[in-house]
């Protein structure tokens, strides 16, 4: 995997920006990004654009592709999001000194902290026609949320990078096999969809009364309820009002199974071990370690066994109640 962005100097971003018509002013702006370098360039005409360039080692090219396809149909079902801007020859993913990138139109947008009825009912509608875009969309390059790719395959990836510590290392590798262990026949048989799979209330933006849905970089087959309990974020009273409206609007325009609630502990185990095996890999990124100081640390693993301990409790708890 590779980690730098070291070449990307600003004639670099300039010239990519430039191959769709325009001239760039000099002036742009580094967006808040980790995963990719993302940059806000003024143009000397016409409104601000924005290039994604996407992190070398990552995903290849077809995978990139489908999540453009996926965004254009997602657009044409009146869905906001932001597609990929294109060339004259329908072109939406380009290359600059072997890393891809593409260029999408700037749109404002707020953070919302807390949402209404009337706004709940838009994402639940909203989510609906993304899940049925992605029900036409069948064995594309995109990756697999199941407790192998989240479980095993993560904690592959924290052994190889050489990152777990001591006794802890034990632990937590006992613990993540607990866990897919417990979780993996949850899994069997359950319908999936591509959708966006990192659907949290950082990844919609707010222009009014009317959402948009960005980054879908971490789009994925996986049950439709990942993007639900991303999006409702806790399980506690408020979040669970919050829960009913969402899946009342959604059933409007699609069926969802109610037993895949059941997945929504697991989920959020397999997330969190996800999450670890995501910053091994890109340890060595400047970007990364200043966001992560403490990575790697027997601290950090003592806390990431708690925290996978509570979750694993959890899961028991639940699987319990279902028998």
């Amino acid at each position: 995997m590779l980690s730098h962005f070291d070449h990307l100097l600003p004639e670099v971003i300039f010239e990519s920006v430039e191959i769709l018509g325009g001239r760039c002013t000099g002036r742009f702006l580094a967006l808040n990004a980790m995963e990719n370098r993302v940059y806000d360039v003024e143009m000397e005409e016409g409104p601000h654009l924005v290039v994604k360039f996407y992190r070398p080692g990552r995903w290849s090219e077809p995978t990139i592709q489908t999540e453009h396809d996926f965004l254009k149909k997602v657009e044409a079902a009146e869905v906001p999001v932001v597609s990929p801007l294109a060339d004259s020859t329908g072109n939406t993913l380009f290359k600059k000194d072997g890393i891809s990138y593409a260029i999408f139109p700037k749109r404002p947008g707020r953070l919302e902290p807390e949402l209404n009825k009337e706004q709940l009912m838009r994402l639940g509608r909203y989510l609906a026609r993304i899940h049925n875009v992605g029900d036409s969309m069948k064995n594309l390059p995109r990756g697999q949320l199941t407790p192998q790719t989240y479980g095993r395959d993560s904690l592959k990836i924290l052994v190889e990078q050489n990152v777990l510590v001591g006794n802890l290392a034990n632990i937590y590798s006992q613990l993540v096999g607990e866990v897919v262990d417990r979780v993996e026949p949850l899994f069997e048989g359950q319908e999936t969809t591509l959708l966006h799979g990192d659907c949290h209330a950082g990844n919609i933006l707010w222009r009014g009364d009317e959402p948009y849905f960005i980054d879908f970089d971490d789009m994925l087959y996986a049950p439709p309820v990942q993007d639900f309990w991303m999006m409702i974020g806790g399980d506690d009273e408020y979040a669970m009002k919050n829960r009913d409206i969402l899946i009342d609007a959604y059933l409007e325009i699609r069926d969802f199974d109610e037993r895949t609630w059941k997945l929504v502990e697991p989920l959020r185990a397999l997330r969190m071990i996800y999450f670890n095996a995501w910053i091994a890999n890109r340890k060595e990124d400047g970007a990364f370690k200043q966001a992560f100081p403490h990575f790697g640390t027997e601290s950090y693993w003592q806390q990431q066994v708690e925290n996978l301990s509570g979750q694993l409790e959890r899961i028991k708890s639940q699987l319990s109640k279902d028998h």
